[in-house]
């Protein structure tokens, strides 16, 4: 969701040209496969475009590519470790550190609350586009 979700803040801000945007696994298990169904659900009913993709596992080349990388939650931070290297740029961040949180964003896989998880990725995507851009005036 978090792709999908950011991608719609930097679209509605008028700035798709300026940022790229990816997800990627850190694990093996969601490679190949699709969005899950009640989280285009929740896209859906927030009006989130989306667009079919095939889960990839992330690489070192990664985090040559780009600025930053957000991950969703302490397991995924450990799970890359071998392809940033000890983040000697600093690029790597916690989602929910975006929005003053010391949390990892709930995983609705095991909560089944997606709309929860929406929420809480929203709020952190809008705080990151926001200290990116240097404004606050981000539409939700």
């Amino acid at each position: 969701m978090a792709e999908f979700i950011m991608k719609d803040i930097v679209r509605r801000n008028g700035m798709l040209d300026v940022f790229e945007i990816e997800s990627c696994a850190t694990s093996d298990e969601e490679i190949g496969h699709d969005i899950y169904p009640p989280a285009k659900d929740v896209l859906n009913k927030h009006g989130i475009p989306y667009e079919k993709r095939r889960a990839r596992r992330m690489t070192s080349a990664d985090y040559d590519r780009f600025d930053r990388i957000v991950a969703m939650d302490r397991w995924n931070i450990r799970n890359m470790r071998g392809y940033v290297g000890g983040d000697p740029d600093g690029k790597v961040s916690l989602m929910m550190s975006h929005a003053g949180k010391d949390m990892d964003v709930d995983d609705p896989w095991y909560s089944g609350d997606f709309e929860r998880t929406y929420e809480e990725i929203t709020e952190a995507c809008s705080h990151l586009f926001e200290s990116m851009v240097g404004r606050s005036d981000s539409s939700h």
